[in-house]
C-alpha cells in the first residue's frame, strides 16, 4: 500500500456505482466514508473521483448490513414519484416543508409522513434534504435535462469562483433548487440572495436552506427578467447557470429597460440577457460567473452586445469547459468572468482564454499553460467578435519561426523539381491522333486486356501500358466523352478510344503521361504550400511572432 490507497485488485467502482447498488445517493455515500473507518480506501482514480475495490465495498456492505433490503430514502423516493409523478419537486417541497416543523400540507399521504420522519430519526434533517435534493439532481441528470445545475459545473463555478468574503453579498437570478448559490462560498458566511421562476423550487430552495443551517440566504419567486425582485441590489458575485435557447424571454415588454446597457438582445440571444441582467445587479469591483453555451461565443446575432463587453474591459476570462461538464450533453460551455471596473481606469485590458475542452471532466480545473492565452481587447475587436478560447490558445502557442521554415524549405524543394518533372516533348507527326486506328476501353475490357478499377481501369495485360491508357483516356477528345451534361468528369473510360500502337511506343507515351501526372500533382502542392506560407508569413509579421531578417 502508498500513500494509504490499496493496489487494485480486482473491479473498481465510483461513489455514484457505490449508491446505485446500495440503493442510496452519493451523498450517503460520502457520509459513510467520513463515518466509518473501515470503509474500504480509495484503491485507483483521483482526489475528486477515487475507485473503490468491488469485492471489498460488497464485503463492507455486507458487513455493515447495508443494500440488504430497499432503504428508507428509496422508500421516501418511491412514495413521492408514485403520487407526485413529473411534478417531483413540488413533493419535494411538501416534504422540507414537514422537515421545517412549521409549514405542513394536507396533500402529503399519512405514509409519506411516517416515511419522512423515519428518515429524520435515523440521521438528521440536513442529511435528509440534502440526500433528497442529490437524487432529484440525479433523476433529472439522467433523463437528459437541464433543469439543475450539474455537480460538474457546481464544481467547475466554485473552482473559478475561489475564495468569497465572509461578508460579501452572493447572487443567483436563476437559482433553481439553490444547487449553485449553496454552493459558492464558505458554508456559513456570505449573504446569499437568489430568484426563481418555479415557486415550487423556490419554496424548496429556501427550505433547503434553512435546513441546512444557511440563516442568511433569501429567495424570492418570479421570473427574473420581467419581474425582479431584487431592483437595488448590488451583489460581489453573481453566478448563474440561465436557461437555454428561451425564445419567450420577454424582449418585447423590456425594449427600453435600463438593464441592457450593452445593447437590446435579440429574441434569439437570452444568455445575453441573462448577463446583463447578472451584470445589472453587480456592485463595482464585483464579479460576474455566467455559464454560456459556446455557441454565445460566436453567433452573429450577439456580436455588437460581445463587442461591448470587450471594448469596455468588463469581460475577464471565457474558460472553455470538458465536454461533458453540463449534465445533459457532451457538447462543451463556457463559463464567462465579468468584472465591473471601479473606474475607467480599472477596465480590463485583455481577456484571459481558457481551453480544457482537451480535459477530463472530472479531472482538474486548473489550466496548463499551454492552455491559457491572454488577449489583447483590440486582437478580439474584429468583424465577429469570437470568443471561442480555442482559437487563441492554438494560435498564441504556435511556432511561427518553425512552421514557416518547415513550410518555407518544403516549398523550395518542390518547385526546384518541378522543371525536372516536365518531360521533353518534340513536334508531333499525327501518330497519336485519336483520328488514325483506335480501339474503345470497352472493347479492350471485353478482350480480357483491362479491367475497370477503382477509380480508373488498370491494364491486366502486357501489351497494354496502364499509364499510355489513362493518358489518352484524359485528352481533349475523350474527356468530352466522359463529361455529363451537369459538367462532371468521371474517368470511367467505357465509352473512351485509345490509339492503336506497339507496346514499345505505348511505353515511351506512358513514360511522359507519368511525368505529367506527377507534374500537376506537385504543381497542386505548391500552389497549397504557397497559400500556407504565405499567410502565415503575413499572420506572424502582423502579429510580431515573425520578422524581416536584418
Amino acid at each position: 500500500m502508498t500513500d494509504g490507497v490499496a493496489p487494485p485488485t480486482g473491479t473498481l467502482v465510483t461513489g455514484s456505482e457505490i449508491a446505485r447498488l446500495a440503493g442510496v445517493t452519493r451523498a450517503a455515500v460520502s457520509n459513510w466514508r467520513r463515518r466509518y473507518d473501515d470503509f474500504p480506501v480509495p484503491a485507483g482514480g483521483g482526489v475528486n473521483s477515487p475507485l473503490y475495490d468491488l469485492a471489498e465495498v460488497q464485503a463492507w456492505l455486507d458487513k455493515q448490513h447495508k443494500g440488504q433490503e430497499v432503504s428508507q430514502e428509496v422508500q421516501l423516493w418511491q412514495a413521492l414519484r408514485g403520487v407526485y409523478g413529473d411534478d417531483m419537486i413540488g413533493g419535494l417541497a411538501e416534504v422540507a416543508g414537514l422537515l421545517a416543523e412549521r409549514e405542513t400540507s394536507a396533500e402529503l399521504s399519512p405514509d409519506i409522513v411516517r416515511l419522512a420522519r423515519s428518515l429524520v430519526a435515523s440521521g438528521s434533517t440536513a442529511e435528509a434534504v440534502s440526500a433528497l435534493a442529490e437524487r432529484f439532481t440525479d433523476s433529472v441528470r439522467r433523463a437528459g435535462s437541464d433543469q439543475v445545475t450539474s455537480p460538474r459545473l457546481v464544481r467547475a463555478v466554485c473552482h473559478f469562483a475561489g475564495q468569497v468574503a465572509d461578508n460579501a453579498t452572493l447572487f443567483d437570478p436563476a437559482c433553481g433548487i439553490g444547487t449553485l448559490l449553496l454552493a459558492v462560498g464558505a458554508e456559513h458566511g456570505p449573504r446569499r440572495c437568489g430568484q426563481e421562476s418555479d415557486p415550487r423550487s423556490a419554496r424548496f430552495a429556501r427550505l433547503r436552506a434553512e435546513l441546512t443551517g444557511r440563516t442568511s440566504v433569501v429567495i424570492a419567486a418570479g421570473d427574473s427578467l420581467r419581474q425582479d425582485q431584487w431592483v437595488e441590489l448590488k451583489a460581489d458575485l453573481t453566478v448563474c447557470d440561465p436557461p437555454v435557447g428561451d425564445t419567450d424571454w420577454g424582449r418585447e415588454e423590456l425594449l427600453l429597460d435600463s438593464r441592457w446597457e450593452l445593447g437590446t438582445p435579440s429574441r434569439a440571444e437570452a444568455e445575453l440577457a441573462w448577463l446583463q441582467h447578472a451584470y445589472a445587479h453587480t456592485a463595482p469591483g464585483g464579479r460576474v460567473l455566467m455559464v454560456m453555451p459556446a455557441s454565445v461565443a460566436y453567433r452573429k446575432a450577439g456580436r455588437r452586445i460581445r463587442a461591448e463587453l470587450v471594448r469596455r474591459g468588463i469581460l475577464t476570462q471565457v474558460t472553455a469547459l470538458p465536454p461533458g461538464t453540463a449534465s445533459s450533453h457532451a457538447l462543451p460551455v463556457h463559463l464567462w468572468q465579468l468584472r465591473r471596473p471601479r473606474s475607467l481606469g480599472d477596465a480590463a485590458t485583455s481577456v484571459r482564454m481558457v481551453d480544457l475542452t482537451a480535459n477530463d471532466p472530472d479531472g482538474s480545473l486548473e489550466p496548463e499553460s499551454r492552455q491559457v492565452a491572454d488577449v489583447p481587447l483590440i486582437d478580439l475587436l474584429d468583424d465577429a467578435v469570437d470568443l471561442t478560447p480555442g482559437r487563441y490558445v492554438e494560435e498564441s502557442h504556435r511556432d511561427y519561426a518553425a512552421e514557416y521554415a518547415v513550410l518555407r524549405e518544403e516549398l523550395t524543394q518542390q518547385v526546384r523539381l518541378l522543371a525536372d518533372l516536365l518531360p521533353a516533348l518534340a513536334a508531333g507527326d499525327g501518330h497519336g491522333s485519336l483520328e488514325g486506328p483506335s480501339v474503345s476501353v470497352a472493347e479492350l475490357a471485353r478482350a480480357g486486356l483491362v479491367e475497370y478499377g477503382d477509380p480508373e481501369p488498370i491494364s491486366v495485360s502486357d501489351q497494354l501500358d496502364t499509364d499510355y491508357m489513362r493518358g489518352f483516356l484524359r485528352s481533349a477528345a475523350n474527356a468530352r466523352r466522359s463529361t455529363s451534361t451537369s459538367g462532371t468528369f468521371r474517368l470511367d473510360g467505357k465509352g473512351a478510344r485509345i490509339p492503336q500502337m506497339d507496346i514499345t511506343e505505348q511505353r515511351r507515351y506512358g513514360v511522359a503521361f507519368r511525368a505529367l501526372q506527377e507534374f500537376e500533382e506537385r504543381t497542386r502542392r505548391v500552389i497549397e504550400l504557397s497559400r500556407d506560407a504565405a499567410s502565415l508569413a503575413r499572420d506572424g509579421l502582423g502579429n510580431g511572432s515573425l520578422m524581416p531578417e536584418r
